[in-house]
């Protein structure tokens, strides 16, 4: 789907905690998440360091919607 709305040329940011498979299928902007049942921030974490993880995470999927790509780029997030 993500290939599809980039083609019509809107951008597309992928949060995925597998990346392979969404770059394999095309998608060109692709957030590592952590795990599968929490692509989206970590449940280990205190709830604090979860929070600033998670707006790490989507700041740089809103961070990678302004920049060109031309093939997939797979973008991580440090930890803190």
């Amino acid at each position: 789907m993500a290939k599809e709305i980039e083609r019509i040329g809107i951008p597309v940011a992928f949060f995925s905690a597998i990346p392979a498979i969404a770059m394999n299928v095309g998608a060109y902007r692709v957030v590592l998440g952590r795990a599968v049942p929490y692509v989206l921030g970590d449940p280990h974490l205190t709830p604090d360091h979860e929070r600033a993880l998670r707006r790490r995470q989507v700041l740089m999927g809103l961070q990678s919607l302004c920049s060109t790509v031309t093939a997939p780029t797979l973008l991580e997030v440090r930890a803190a």
